[in-house]
């Protein structure tokens, strides 16, 4: 199994740390409230620990439970203390209507991860199309878009050590696509489906 650190400590953050332990998986959390990390990882129980924060992160792979307004500038604060490490923005930029996403261009909050992150540093767009009570009780496929194809296997293995099928999109220009699916998710939840208890996925046809 892997280990990866959770930087956040919010309910996605509990969500993918919960089904990471259960899966064998080493788990560390950061947060800037080291109280609210401590009480997350003594609640997901199993091998999870607290880290400091702006540490080198113990987890090769490190999850931005964040907010989408602030990954960006926690990636640039922790610096060099990702170099060689896979970065996984699960963000959503909406606007504040939801049916939109709040950049000016064709770009993502994981285009720009890569932008400020230290050389030798693969990023990866993942979950970011799952709500999270989905995520706690089914068995959704986890969309993953990436440049690093090492990097991009790291996360598929993580993913399938939770239960989860990966399904690679692309590069990871495709993580602006990604985050528009995650708008067609919102539009389905409030119109067509009519609640959040679905996740878009893939069904194969042969014949």
């Amino acid at each position: 199994m892997g280990s990866i650190t959770l930087i956040g400590t919010g309910n996605m953050a509990r969500t993918i740390g919960t089904l990471a332990v259960v899966g064998g998986n080493t788990v560390e959390v950061m947060g800037r409230d080291q109280s609210k990390a401590d009480d997350l990882a003594k609640d997901l129980g199993g091998s999870a620990t607290t880290g400091e924060w702006g540490a080198v992160p113990a987890g090769d792979i490190v999850i931005t439970a964040l907010l989408h307004d602030g990954v960006v500038p926690v990636v640039a604060e922790y610096g060099d203390a990702l170099a060689g490490k896979v970065v996984v923005d699960i963000s959503n930029p909406f606007n504040a209507t939801f049916d939109g996403l709040t950049h000016s261009e064709e770009t993502s909050i994981a285009q720009e991860v890569a932008k400020v992150a230290p050389a030798g540093t693969g990023v990866v767009k993942a979950f970011n199309t799952i709500f999270r009570n989905v995520l706690e009780n089914g068995r959704p496929d986890v969309f993953i878009a990436g440049d690093d194809a090492q990097a991009k296997a790291a996360v598929a293995a993580f993913i399938e050590s939770l239960g989860l099928r990966p399904l690679d999109v692309g590069g990871l220009t495709m993580a602006h696509w990604l985050e528009g699916m995650g708008v067609v998710t919102v539009g389905l939840a409030g119109n067509g489906v009519g609640h959040g208890d679905f996740a878009l996925g893939v069904s194969e046809f042969t014949g």
